[in-house]
């Protein structure tokens, strides 16, 4: 005897099965993926594919000649020390400044949310050359600090310049990044832990921070990849003098001398499979912090 079907399952038995229905949705994703393909792919297909091709044959004799060049070490070593300086210097005073947008009245926050997107897009050459007009060795500010006796001289062509302008382009991405993030905190638990005996900074410590704990990782990885692969405005602040990674490796594409594109694709690998272990290195970190909830 079988057993009576529910309307719902009858009119699902009924129904025609169409295995296509959703084609004309995925259609869509067809010029998403060309691009894809087209600008992504293919030119990273294209880097590996180079990175160990040598004057011998296929080989890894890049990958050695990097790893054993105190010039190429010293690159990277310059990159990591600025990336890191300015994402945690820049990731800190975005978490400071999205904080406080969640005090600040509606019409006034939009007005500086938006002021903060126009700014995040001030970087390259024109965000160089504004460092360089208004603090650089005879910008205004330093010419002014100068009379006044506060400075003898400021060096913006080393690497403190460049951690003080990297940080500069990431605090606006890092506020832009972390002001969602806040939408998760309630109010409500602030008062409860103050009525529980609990001071502002343990509230933060112990209740806040460990909510948008994933955002703030995340927010420090993206900060520190813009700054692995920033390159107009380290070579624009100095034309290309300082040992910076991005700068060793757009030098060997476009250099008047030597050209050493297969080079190039060897230190564009490294500097993914860098990225790749630091993305991988915040994913373990994220799935600890949601367990350990």
């Amino acid at each position: 005897m079988l057993n009576a079907l529910t309307p719902a399952a009858a009119a699902a038995a009924g129904r025609p099965r169409r295995p296509f229905r959703h084609w004309r949705s995925a259609l869509l994703l067809v010029p998403f993926c060309v691009l894809l393909a087209l600008f992504c792919l293919a030119p990273l297909g294209w880097v590996v594919l180079h990175s160990v091709q040598g004057d011998d044959g296929p080989g890894f004799g890049h990958f050695r000649e990097i790893l054993a060049s105190p010039f190429y070490r010293l690159a990277f070593i310059n990159s990591l020390y600025i990336s890191l300086w300015s994402s945690g210097c820049g990731l800190l005073i975005a978490l400071i400044g999205a904080a406080s947008l969640r005090r600040v009245p509606g019409r006034l926050r939009n007005a500086v949310v938006a002021f903060t997107n126009m700014t995040s897009n001030l970087a390259g050459v024109p965000l160089a050359f504004a460092f360089v007009i208004v603090i650089g060795t005879n910008g205004a500010l330093t010419l002014l600090l100068r009379q006044w006796g506060w400075i003898d001289d400021f060096h913006l062509y080393s690497k403190g310049g460049l951690c003080l302008i990297y940080t500069y382009f990431q605090i606006p991405l890092g506020v832009l990044l972390l002001y969602p993030a806040f939408d998760a905190l309630d109010d409500d638990w602030q008062q409860a832990s103050a009525l529980l005996g609990a001071r502002l900074w343990q509230y933060w410590w112990h209740v806040a921070l460990p909510v948008i704990a994933p955002a703030i990782f995340g927010t420090f990885i993206l900060l520190f990849a813009n700054a692995m692969g920033a390159y107009a405005s380290a070579y624009a602040l100095t034309t290309g003098n300082f040992n910076l990674i991005t700068v060793r490796i757009a030098s060997l594409v476009s250099g008047d001398i030597f050209l050493e594109p297969d080079l190039a694709a060897a230190l564009s690998v490294l500097l993914t499979l860098l990225l790749v272990l630091v993305c991988t290195v915040n994913q373990m970190l994220l799935k600890r912090s949601y367990r350990a909830r």
